[in-house]
């Protein structure tokens, strides 16, 4: 059996991973926003390609986690950190799919289209940055007041995500003409919107695992 000393080095490395996938859907969220605003679709198709090497990140992580517990047969703490770990991998993998789900909005809406932007999609994805950033340090110290900021961010990002779609059904009854932009710029909100979920689903498993009590964060 792996001695304990051994366990903590492994489970060190499989939360550098961790990160290491989280790093990675930070820039895809970057270049997704970057694609939309700068009208640039080979921009948005990069990061739909390297979306494959999240998901490459997270099956590793996966298979090292059961590999852990399989020679360890950890209990009690150590148990619930594997888990924790394999949660929080499970919603950075959704979150690089909603950044992939935004670069695929921005080539349907093409290049040529003429219509602004709504700058409070940038302000969002800036909230959900400071978010992720804070949801790391959260994970890799497992502090609970980390975790508990995100909830107070998570609202201003609900608040936005109201404002960008109150502003669409307006422009909708104005430009009747513009509901392709509409549809997509409003399904862009929402995947913003759903990243930032997932970040406060991972504030939630670090106050699990913290405190062993189910918070709501997205309350």
């Amino acid at each position: 059996m792996v001695s304990r000393e051994q366990f903590h080095t492994e489970m060190e490395a499989l939360n550098t991973s961790v990160v290491r996938m989280a790093k990675l859907t930070e820039r895809a969220l970057r270049k997704s926003i970057d694609a939309l605003f700068n009208h640039d679709t080979e921009l948005a198709r990069t990061v739909i390609r390297d979306d494959k090497s999240i998901d490459k990140e997270e099956g590793m992580i996966n298979d090292k986690a059961i590999l852990l517990i399989a020679k360890q047969q950890p209990v009690a703490t150590d148990l619930r950190r594997l888990i924790i770990a394999l949660r929080v991998v499970t919603d950075i993998e959704r979150m690089g799919d909603n950044a992939k789900n935004i670069a695929k909005a921005t080539i349907r809406l093409g290049e040529e289209y003429q219509a602004e932007i709504p700058h409070e999609l940038k302000s969002m994805r800036d909230i959900t940055l400071v978010m992720l950033e804070t949801a790391i340090s959260a994970f890799q110290n497992e502090d609970i007041t980390f975790a508990q900021k995100l909830a107070e961010m998570d609202d201003k990002v609900d608040s936005l995500y109201k404002q960008v779609v109150t502003e669409l059904l307006a422009e909708t009854a104005t430009f009747p003409e513009q509901v392709q932009y509409v549809m997509q710029i409003a399904y862009i909100a929402r995947y913003l919107e759903r990243f930032a979920d997932h970040i406060t689903n991972i504030g939630e498993s670090i106050l699990f695992l913290v405190k062993g009590e189910i918070v709501d964060l997205n309350d």
